[in-house]
């Protein structure tokens, strides 16, 4: 499972013409399922994410979560994370978890976060949806997360 957080400003997610989702300041997180991702990478990756130092402290250094930050978390299921880029010049899509197996753990990792952080203070994009993503990247600092293989 890989994670793209960006430290944001601000970021909406726009389904149709209409915006769904929207947070202030927090992090914008483009979720990527792999197709041998389980429950455990969801787990393991929401809780390195919401315990992720990217947000100053006192002294410019990032040492404060999102968390303690007192941000909120935009979650954006992005497949195009799990594609495979390491020959020629067209991505695969092989390594991406199936669209029922992908939903099942974008869903269930919102849950975690809902639960590990509070239900008002984490907003999603639609599986599946075309979606158009706004965002005011605070820095910039982005980072790319993933979690380890289950053998």
């Amino acid at each position: 499972m890989k994670g793209l957080i960006q430290r944001v400003s601000e970021a909406s997610v726009t389904v149709e013409g209409r915006q769904i989702a929207s947070i202030g300041s927090g992090l914008l997180l483009l979720l990527g399922v792999e197709r041998n991702d389980t429950s455990k990478e969801a787990r393991e990756l929401c809780r390195k994410i919401l315990s992720y130092r990217v947000f100053p402290d006192e002294q410019g250094r990032m040492n404060v979560n999102v968390q303690d930050s007192g941000g909120s978390l935009l979650v954006v299921p992005q497949f195009t994370l799990a594609a495979d880029t390491s020959s020629g010049t067209r991505p695969g899509f092989s390594l991406a978890a199936s669209p029922e197996i992908a939903n099942h753990l974008f869903e269930e990792f919102v849950t975690w976060a809902k639960t590990w952080f509070g239900a008002d203070r984490v907003q999603t994009g639609k599986f599946g949806a075309d979606m158009k993503v706004a965002l005011l990247n605070d820095g910039p600092v982005t980072f790319l997360l993933e979690t380890s293989k289950v053998k």
